[in-house]
């Protein structure tokens, strides 16, 4: 089973990645703590078409995208 977004479980990540704000942030802040600083600044501008990608991804794969790493 994959984990994403701090470790927690694949539901509850499912549930945090549908809200575009919470998977927004989640996201940023998840880049920064890996030390993929340059993929944080890309999910700050792009967000919303991240967010949909992170969305089918984190569904299908259980994991959100992992831009620069």
């Amino acid at each position: 089973m994959s984990h994403d977004y701090f470790g927690i479980n694949r539901c509850c990540s499912i549930i945090l990645a549908i809200f575009p704000l919470t998977a927004w942030i989640l996201g940023i802040i998840t880049r920064c703590k890996d030390g993929h600083f340059c993929a944080a600044i890309i999910r700050i501008f792009f967000g919303g078409i991240i967010w949909i990608v992170d969305l089918i991804l984190i569904i299908l794969n259980g994991t959100i995208w992992r831009l620069c790493g």
